[in-house]
Formats: C-alpha cells, sequence, structure tokens
C-alpha cells in the first residue's frame, strides 16, 4: 500500500494507524516522507512516535510541519525546546496558550526577555500563565508600563507627570505584589534577587507595608540584615522598637528612616492594610502628620523620597475611598432631586438679524 501510486490508498492507511500505539514505525516513518497531508496528519496523531521521530522531522519543517507538532496531545520538554528554536513566533502562539505544555522556567525567562517585550499578545499570553516564573513576570509588567507610556492615546488622555505617578505607584504594586505570593509559596529567591541588584528602595519597603504585603517586607528585611526570616516576622509582628530599630540599623538605614519605619509598623500592627481600603488611608495619614510634627515642617533630605511617597498616596486612597462614598450619598435616599428655580430678569427677545 505504500508503494500505491493512489495518495487516496497511502491517506486511508495513514487514517487506520493515526491512534494506533503499535503501529509499525517502519510504515509510520515512510508516511512521515510522503505528501505534506499525509505526514501532518501522522506528525499531529500518532502517538507510536518518539521524541527522536518528531526530532528529526522538526529540523527540516516547514512552519506547516511545525504547527502540526505543536497540536500533538502530548510534548516533552525536548520537543518544546526544539519547536520554539525552529518555530519563532507561530509556534510560541499556539504553545503557550495550553497550561499542560512542559515550559520550564528559564524557558519561560528567556521568552520573556527577548521576544514578549515587544510584543503585546506573547505578554498577554505569558502573564495568564501560572507557572510564569516571578522575575520575568516582573519584566513583563515593567515592560507594559513602557509600552503604555509610550503610547499616544494614553498620552493625550493622561497629564505627563500623572501618568508618570500612575504608572509607577502600579509597578510597585506590582512588584510587592509578585514579591508576597513568591514569599506564601516559600520561594525566596525572588526577593534576594531584587536585594542584591539594588531595587529595593526606601519606597518599595513603604509600598510593602501600605499594601499589606508583609512577607515580602519580611524577605527584603532578612536579606537585607542577613537575619532569618522567621526572626525578623517574629520581630515585625511582636518586637519593642528598640528591636526594630536594631533590625533596621543592620539593613543599612539611616536612623530617620529606621524611626519612620518603626512608626509605621507599628501603626500597621493595629489594621487590616491587605483588604482595608479606610485602613492604609488612616495609616498614612497618621504617618505623614507625625513626621511633620517631629521634624517641625522641616522634612530631613534622607526623608523627602518617602514623604513624598507618602503624600501620593494619601491623595491617591483618599480619591479611592470617596468614590464609595458619592456612590451610597447618591442611594441614601430616594426623594427626586429638583434643581431650585432661579429669580432672574425677563430676557430681552431681539429679532433676528
Amino acid at each position: 500500500f505504500l508503494d500505491d501510486p493512489s495518495v487516496r490508498v497511502r491517506g486511508a492507511l495513514a487514517y487506520g494507524l493515526l491512534h494506533a500505539v503499535e503501529a509499525p514505525r517502519p510504515i509510520l516513518l515512510a508516511l512521515l516522507g510522503d505528501s505534506p497531508v499525509i505526514a501532518r496528519a501522522v506528525a499531529q496523531y500518532s502517538p507510536a512516535l518518539v521524541d527522536a521521530d518528531l526530532m528529526s522531522v522538526i529540523r527540516s519543517a516547514d512552519e506547516a510541519m511545525l504547527m502540526a507538532v505543536c497540536m500533538r496531545e502530548r510534548l516533552s520538554q525536548r520537543v518544546v525546546e526544539a519547536l520554539i528554536a525552529f518555530g519563532g513566533r507561530p509556534v510560541l502562539l499556539a504553545l503557550l496558550p495550553r497550561p499542560d505544555v512542559p515550559f520550564t522556567a528559564a524557558m519561560l525567562s528567556r521568552i520573556a526577555a527577548n521576544e514578549a517585550t515587544e510584543d503585546p499578545e506573547l505578554r498577554g499570553l505569558m502573564l495568564d500563565r501560572d507557572d510564569l516564573p516571578a522575575d520575568a513576570r516582573l519584566v513583563l509588567v515593567q515592560a507594559v508600563a513602557a509600552a503604555l507610556r509610550a503610547n499616544r492615546i494614553v498620552g493625550g488622555a493622561v497629564a505627563p507627570h500623572r501618568l508618570e505617578r500612575i504608572l509607577r505607584d502600579a509597578t510597585d504594586t506590582a512588584l510587592t505584589s509578585i514579591g508576597e505570593h513568591e514569599a506564601a509559596a516559600g520561594r525566596l529567591p525572588y526577593a534576594a534577587t531584587l536585594v542584591d541588584s539594588e531595587r529595593v528602595s526606601t519606597r518599595v519597603m513603604l509600598h510593602a507595608i501600605v499594601q499589606g504585603h508583609v512577607l515580602f517586607f519580611a524577605d527584603c528585611v532578612a536579606n537585607l540584615a542577613g537575619t532569618p526570616r522567621d526572626k525578623v516576622f517574629t520581630l515585625l509582628e511582636r518586637g519593642s522598637r528598640a528591636a526594630l530599630n536594631a533590625l533596621f540599623t543592620r539593613c543599612g538605614l539611616s536612623e530617620a528612616v529606621r524611626n519612620m519605619l518603626a512608626r509605621l509598623i507599628f501603626h500597621a500592627r493595629a489594621a487590616d492594610l491587605a483588604d482595608d481600603l479606610a485602613a492604609r488611608h488612616f495609616v498614612v495619614t497618621a504617618l505623614t502628620e507625625e513626621l511633620i510634627v517631629d521634624h517641625g515642617g522641616v522634612i530631613p533630605p534622607d526623608l523627602e523620597e518617602a514623604f513624598a511617597y507618602l503624600s501620593e498616596q494619601n491623595v491617591l486612597l483618599a480619591r479611592r475611598a470617596a468614590r464609595g462614598v458619592m456612590a451610597a450619598f447618591a442611594g441614601s435616599t430616594d426623594a427626586r432631586m429638583v434643581l431650585p428655580e432661579l429669580e432672574a430678569a425677563d430676557r430681552l427677545a431681539l429679532p433676528a438679524a
């Protein structure tokens, strides 16, 4: 049948063997070298093919054959790496939506750094994956912020300074949220990598506390101070002011920053900052007022960045809280609201010119 000149006969043979686990290998390999429509069907469906068979097909395949291999029910890590190496973007678009495809963390990080930063469609597919490494997710979030910053529609709709403030706040929130998720899962290298690359600033630490991302904050402090995470978490939860100051001294923070963080932690112990928007606003307002009183209205230079951050958050949190207040006020009455009639002199009617 393999020697039959009719493609229908050879196609019928392939169709009969497509799903057979024990199909004869010589026949399958011969069908892989047959006409494209037969070869693609065998490559896509045959469970009797092993990785070595697929690798030899991938090295000399065109895009249609690569896409056929991408649609196989099961793919190994080795085959996925070969498909990406030879297929490029079309293969990524076919494989990334599949949660069953075994991407390694290194592969996803490489794709995020090389292909996805400038490709919105790939960025979206990668951000949808639960197995995306934390460092790669942060790279993609920063790429999204850069794309929004460069977008003409966004730039025309939002004032430049406000857009920069919004994007910076959103990026900081993403950074600390990813860190909180990694810390909750017991994966510590994310915070350590940020500390080693000097990306954990006073602003980031403040943002972590204000957003209620305490686990990430504890990881950062543990890496900065060279102290076990459990001990750091105990001090943050129950430590005295002197103990907190000693811990922050090991982190290399200035005296003014140490005192500010200690004040913020004492406020945070009595509030649920992770879910309570009003509590966040209260804590930020209280800390801002205390800094103004303590320093007589003259904020030290090493607190200027932190004070500017607290002022931004104060305005932002107040606006968020006010949105719910207006809706509640509008719904508090069923009476029809009518505008008052104004007493005014009769208008002079002028004939049309």
